[in-house]
């Protein structure tokens, strides 16, 4: 579900990890599995790039299925705590775009989508061709509930990597769940296998175009039913 080619954050490839951080990275990384939902991540998720360069910390066992989740406030703290040696190093080096894309990361992962956005978008200002943040941050934009606005970054992205597999994907998803364009949806999956033919999610994508055909006659900005 994640490209590979995310630069490691400077903040997190020399440093030792406190108990603190390595509970919020615990926590966050649970929280990526629950946020993911059907979309794919445009770039590296923030916590498994945390979890490549903190191989001298052991995060804490995952808490058990019942355990409460922490609320909204909670889980803000949490992200500022783990974004907080980026934050520092961001400091004196604020046209650092990879520290401004593995904070976004973070809020993102932490479902502070509006947060991951504005640190998405001093990303983009500075390396504006990065299709993984770009994605990303059109994947916040609509869960912020704003489809045109996701679609139109999504097509952004395109236009400088027009064959990007995680990219057409979630336009796909958009395209269907946001403004129920079948057809749209359809030519953007269609798209990815016909470009991305070793795509490892082969079959959730061949699902999907078998599903949102079901909708086929549907009047487009119709939103569809939720996906089970």
């Amino acid at each position: 579900m994640t490209d590979t080619n995310r630069a490691t954050s400077p903040a997190t490839s020399n440093e030792q990890w406190t108990s603190v951080q390595a509970y919020v990275l615990a926590v966050i990384c649970l929280l990526v599995g629950i946020a993911g939902g059907w979309f794919v991540r445009g770039s590296q998720s923030s916590a498994a790039a945390a979890t490549e360069t903190s191989a001298t910390v052991q995060a804490p066992a995952m808490a058990n299925p019942g355990t409460q989740m922490p609320s909204p406030g909670e889980l803000h703290k949490m992200a500022d705590t783990q974004v907080g040696p980026l934050v520092e190093k961001l400091k004196t080096d604020p046209n650092n775009a990879g520290l401004l894309e593995n904070i976004g990361n973070v809020y993102y992962d932490a479902q502070l989508y509006p947060t991951a956005i504005d640190y998405y978008q001093r990303a983009l200002k500075i390396e504006p061709a990065n299709t993984g943040v770009r994605t990303d941050m059109a994947t916040a934009i609509w869960y912020t509930g704003n489809a045109d606005g996701a679609i139109a970054e999504f097509q952004k992205s395109l236009s400088y990597e027009p064959n990007k597999a995680n990219t057409l994907f979630n336009l796909g998803v958009v395209e269907w769940q946001g403004k129920m364009d079948i057809d749209k949806a359809v030519a953007a999956w269609q798209k990815l296998l016909a470009t991305n033919p070793n795509y490892e999610e082969k079959a959730k994508v061949e699902q999907l175009i078998a599903q949102a055909k079901q909708h086929t006659g549907v009047k487009p900005g119709t939103p569809a039913k939720p996906l089970q």
